[in-house]
């Protein structure tokens, strides 16, 4: 159980959200207790998986490598690919967007080099990229410059 008074109430509802998609304190420690190896093993696998999908998707689609510390790349590297693909699905194979709205789109993404720029939408819905990126390309505003 928390308690959640002494946060501000305009954050109180995505913290509750937030602690409702996660485990108890008791139920994590017996699910990291249990088959640790094996997990470890398997997630190993899956990012493996994932990184050889986003780097083929990357060459095919002529995607730039992207910039940062050498920790962030990979995970940058999925990260884009993923919010791309979903955006493609969105507005392209489920939405009313023509080939020649997404080639636009695709070449402002070209556009964003720092891979931290790609982790932090890493949760963001495919149908809000094209909201992102014009929110990138209002310049800087105190942050590091995402195109570079």
């Amino acid at each position: 159980m928390h308690d959640l008074s002494d946060r501000p109430a305009d954050r109180r509802a995505g913290f509750a959200r937030w602690l409702a998609s996660r485990d108890c304190t008791d139920c994590w420690k017996a699910a990291r207790g249990a088959d640790t190896e094996s997990k470890e093993q398997w997630l190993a696998a899956k990012r493996a998986e994932e990184q050889q999908a986003a780097a083929e998707w990357a060459r095919k689609f002529d995607m730039p490598p992207l910039e940062g510390p050498e920790r962030a790349l990979e995970w940058g590297e999925r990260s884009r690919h993923q919010l791309v693909k979903a955006a493609h699905t969105a507005l392209v194979a489920e939405g009313a967007w023509d080939e020649a709205d997404w080639a636009e789109l695709e070449e402002r993404a070209r556009m964003i080099a720092r891979a931290g720029w790609w982790i932090d939408q890493r949760d963001a819905e495919g149908s809000d990229l094209p909201e992102l990126l014009d929110a990138a390309g209002e310049g800087d505003r105190g942050t590091e410059n995402p195109f570079r």
